[in-house]
C-alpha cells in the first residue's frame, strides 16, 4: 500500500525529473493543476528544446521568457528563483533579456545577477542601462541593510577596544571592565569595591586610528567578492577613525578609493575579466602605506598570478617586515573556498600572510581581530575556517 509520505516523494521525484519520470512514478496519484505549471516552469528551463522549452519552437521570445520569470518568482521560494535564473543565463545564453528593460524588470535581483551586469556593462543598450543601474541600486541597498550595523559594531567597538587607556576621564571609564578588574578590592565593611585601577574606552581621537587597504582582483571568478568588497568598503569609508582604500587590478590597477561613498559607482566602475598582475596592485597598495602598524592590507584573490610571482612574495614580505598586517581572502561570497593557487598561498603563509575564504557574515568579525591585532589564523581556526597553512600542516 502506498502511504501519504510515499506518494509525496514520488511527486517530488516525478518534478524533479521530468515527464521522462511519468510511469516510473505513476504512485503519485499524478500531479494536480498547481504542479504541472510548476512541471512546465521547471522543463522550460531544464528541458530547454521539448515544447515548453524556453529554447523550444522559434526561439526565446521576450514574452516567453518574461511569463516565465513570473512563473518562477509565483512557484518558488526567491533562494530558488536566483539558482534558476542562475541557471538559465548560463545554461540558455539568455543574456539577451538582459538587454530589454522590460525583462530585466522581471529579474529577482541578487549577487550573481549583478556580477553578470557588471561584465555586460559595456555592451548594454543606452535604453536599458537605467534599469540595470536601478537593479543593481536595489541589491546594493538590500545588502546594506544587512551588512552595515555588524560591520560599524565591529569596527567601532575593535577600535574601542584598541585604544582603551589607563587615565581616562569620568565620562571615558568603561564600567563594566573597571568593575570586573577590581573585584578583588571588595571592602566588606564598606560595601564597595576601591577601584585601584580605571579602564576606559579609548579616547575619540580625530586622528586615523587605522587604515584599510582592500585590494581585488577583478577576474571574472571574483565577481561576487568585489560587490561585497564594495559594501564593506562603503561602510568603512563612512567611519571617521578608518581611512579605507578601494584598488581594483587586472593587469592594470585602478583605484576606486574617491567613489567609495556609493558602492553603485565603484561596481560600474569595475571591469571583470582580463588577466592578473598581483605583483603591480601589491605594488601600489605598498605606496599607499603611510603607518605601517595601523595599516591593514585585505588582498581579496584567488593568487592564480600573471605577474612576477618572486616580485610578489618579496613586496608580500616587506609589508609584514614593516609591520603591515597582510591578509589574503580567497574569497569574499558565499560560496566558499574556490580553485586557487595553493603552492602561492602556502608561500604567503610562511612569509605570515594568512589566506581562507571568507563568507560576508564572517568578515566584520575577521576584521575586527585585525584592528586588534590578533593572530588572524587563530581567529579563522575558531570560525571553522581552514587556512592556507592549516591545509599544509595537514598535508605534511
Amino acid at each position: 500500500m502506498t502511504t501519504s509520505s510515499d506518494q509525496e516523494r514520488l511527486r517530488r521525484w516525478r518534478l524533479v525529473l521530468g515527464e521522462a519520470a511519468q510511469e516510473a512514478c505513476a504512485g503519485c496519484g499524478g500531479l494536480g493543476a498547481g504542479d504541472l505549471r510548476i512541471d512546465a516552469a521547471l522543463a522550460a528551463l531544464y528541458e530547454p528544446d521539448g515544447p515548453n522549452g524556453l529554447r523550444g519552437g522559434s526561439g526565446s521570445s521576450s514574452p516567453r521568457v518574461a511569463r516565465w520569470l513570473g512563473d518562477i518568482r509565483q512557484y518558488f521560494p526567491s533562494s530558488v528563483v536566483q539558482v534558476m535564473q542562475k541557471d538559465a543565463l548560463e545554461r540558455l545564453d539568455l543574456k539577451s533579456m538582459l538587454f530589454q528593460p522590460e525583462l530585466l524588470e522581471a529579474v529577482q535581483p541578487d549577487v550573481h545577477l549583478v556580477a553578470t551586469l557588471m561584465a555586460l556593462r559595456g555592451i548594454i543598450p543606452a535604453k536599458t542601462k537605467d534599469t540595470a543601474r536601478l537593479v543593481v541600486r536595489k541589491v546594493v541597498d538590500a545588502l546594506m541593510k544587512k551588512l552595515e550595523e555588524p560591520m560599524r559594531s565591529a569596527v567601532t567597538g575593535a577600535l574601542n577596544r584598541a585604544e582603551r587607556n589607563r587615565r581616562p576621564r569620568h565620562a571615558e571609564i568603561d564600567w563594566n571592565r573597571t568593575i570586573r578588574a577590581n573585584l578583588r578590592h571588595w571592602q566588606e565593611d564598606y560595601q564597595s569595591i576601591i577601584p585601584e585601577s580605571l579602564v576606559g574606552y579609548g579616547r575619540k581621537a580625530r586622528r586615523t586610528q587605522r587604515e584599510v587597504i582592500l585590494c581585488i582582483d577583478q577576474s571574472g571568478s571574483m565577481a561576487a567578492s568585489v560587490v561585497y568588497s564594495s559594501i564593506f568598503g562603503a561602510v568603512m569609508a563612512s567611519l571617521p577613525a578608518v581611512k579605507t582604500h578601494l584598488v581594483v587590478f587586472d593587469t592594470a590597477v585602478v583605484d576606486l578609493t574617491e567613489q567609495l561613498s556609493d558602492p553603485v559607482d565603484v561596481l560600474f566602475g569595475v571591469q571583470l575579466g582580463g588577466g592578473t598582475d598581483i605583483n603591480r596592485a601589491a605594488g601600489y597598495c605598498q605606496a599607499l602605506v603611510r603607518a605601517p602598524r595601523n595599516t591593514i592590507v585585505i588582498l581579496i584573490s584567488d593568487l592564480y598570478e600573471g605577474g612576477v610571482e618572486k616580485n610578489l612574495l618579496q613586496r608580500a614580505n616587506e609589508l609584514v617586515q614593516s609591520g603591515v598586517q597582510f591578509i589574503t581572502l580567497l574569497a569574499l561570497s558565499d560560496e566558499g573556498a574556490p580553485s586557487y593557487d595553493h603552492q602561492l598561498a602556502a608561500k604567503l603563509a610562511v612569509l605570515g600572510v594568512p589566506s581562507f575564504a571568507c563568507t560576508p557574515d564572517q568578515f566584520p568579525g575577521m576584521m575586527a581581530a585585525a584592528i586588534r591585532r590578533e593572530d588572524v589564523n587563530l581567529w579563522a581556526a575558531r570560525q571553522g575556517i581552514v587556512t592556507a597553512r592549516g591545509m599544509a600542516m595537514a598535508g605534511s
